[in-house]
């Protein structure tokens, strides 16, 4: 018996050889990795010989991607596997742990998923404006998502719909802000989210915000219940609002482009706090639809009619502004060392009035735009991989290295160089499984 075979116990190891290596920082030297019970048990080294042999053939191999900012469904984990996204962090939502108690037990084909719970916002605040108007039951759009499901996994989206409705109380003053900080994290929100928007950018001047001192207070509860805090912000100014509440993320890059924009590039710099600019939704806000993404056989074979028709809308609530100067910011963070997180904010059905994005495929959308405002292809993998892993604190995951979680996409081609060559998936696992990608 060799020495590597007596290193792992005789059942289940995987090997998956012949790979480049992508380990979610860099490109490695080792050619293979070994799995087993779900965990990446080595990278390179002796192959057991009864391993089960996986022949890579020289494609790359990375770990699963991560979407910074989603807003779920069932259906959107499942597409969102699809396309190697094996992790998806909801940023307003039911997918918290009680939630995904509730609707994932027993469910293979999803990717994993975190969430903030319901966001902190006023009555009636942001994102109460981009939802369907309904009679205070179920909206159509939940209805309609409701029929695409089996039986059992519709009564769970409808408990889970009902623990929703009943745990989104009014904040309106310190004291309740603190209390729904508390009934998030109850309820097993993972980090907080609190909304500063006050709807020019969506189309809609003059939604209610809530005050600093209710929004510091949500800020501070959650740091005491060591949590993270992201917040929602579409401008430079209310950027710097939140980074001067003490936030730990911004959900969103400022689409405006103001005179004091490198004040308020050198604030986020100063604070430590990360951004997740979302291109893709600024894109879409200034009117332009995804729809060479949509065109892509890559991705049409993967996603329903409903969800390429809504690539080819865009939400066009801000036309005045310009995606160059989301590719100017964003570069300017980076370039000052700030952390650069790869999301969406996908929303969990399709609707019309927020198009330009799909769950899975606007990852790798939103890794085009970072490369091409300025990234190099590593750096823009590393903000679908590595960075997100470690801002969110999920240490078991994006990047290959032992102990590691098995969530890994398998591609064709050479996305270190050629990023759009991230969509060529030959393989996704999670967890070590193999799933179903077309």
């Amino acid at each position: 018996m060799s020495s590597g075979e007596q290193r792992y116990p005789m059942a289940g190891v995987t090997a998956i050889t012949n790979a480049r290596i992508f380990d979610g920082e860099k490109v490695i030297g080792a050619r293979h990795i070994l799995i087993q019970g779900g965990t990446i048990i080595a990278v390179g080294g002796e192959i057991p010989a009864h391993a089960a042999v996986i022949n890579a053939d020289n494609a790359m191999l990375m770990p699963g991607l991560m979407d910074a900012h989603v807003h779920t469904s069932i259906g959107g984990l499942r597409d969102a596997l699809k396309f190697g996204v094996t992790t998806e962090l909801e940023m307003n939502g039911g997918f918290t742990k009680k939630g995904r108690e509730i609707q994932l037990q027993n469910l293979s084909d999803v990717a994993d998923v975190r969430s903030a719970g319901m966001a902190v916002t006023a009555p009636g605040g942001h994102p109460d404006e981009l939802l369907p108007d309904h009679d205070g039951g179920i909206p159509d759009f939940v209805l309609k998502e409701l029929e695409k499901l089996t039986e059992k996994e519709r009564n769970a989206m409808l408990e889970a719909f009902a623990h929703d409705h009943d745990e989104a109380p009014q904040v309106t003053t310190i004291e309740e802000a603190v209390k729904h900080v508390h009934t998030q994290v109850e309820n097993g929100a993972d980090y907080i989210k609190i909304m500063i928007e006050e709807g020019t950018v969506m189309g809609v001047p003059g939604l209610p915000v809530l005050s600093e001192d209710i929004l510091k207070a949500a800020v501070r509860e959650a740091h005491k219940l060591n949590k993270i805090v992201l917040a929602h912000v579409l401008t430079a100014d209310s950027s710097l609002s939140a980074i001067q509440m003490g936030v730990d993320g911004l959900a969103h890059l400022f689409i405006d482009r103001p005179e004091s924009t490198s004040e308020v590039v050198a604030a986020i710099k100063d604070s430590g706090a990360f951004v997740t600019p979302c291109l893709v939704l600024n894109a879409s806000i200034i009117g332009n639809p995804a729809s060479e993404l949509a065109g892509d056989p890559r991705v049409n074979s993967k996603l329903s009619p409903e969800w390429i028709d809504i690539l080819n809308s865009s939400f066009n609530t801000y036309p005045q502004g310009s995606l160059e100067n989301s590719f100017k910011s964003v570069m300017d963070l980076h370039k000052a060392g700030v952390d650069i997180l790869v999301g969406t904010d996908v929303s969990p059905v399709p609707l019309h009035n927020l198009g330009g994005l799909a769950h899975g495929a606007s990852v790798h959308h939103e890794m085009q735009l970072l490369v091409k405002a300025g990234f190099t292809p590593v750096e823009a993998l590393q903000s679908a991989t590595s960075k997100p892993a470690r801002r969110f604190g999920l240490q078991d995951r994006g990047r290959i290295a032992e102990g590691m979680r098995a969530d890994l996409v398998l591609v064709e081609g050479d996305p270190t160089t050629n990023i759009s060559d991230s969509l060529s998936i030959q393989a996704v696992w999670l967890k070590g499984a193999g799933q179903q990608i077309h």
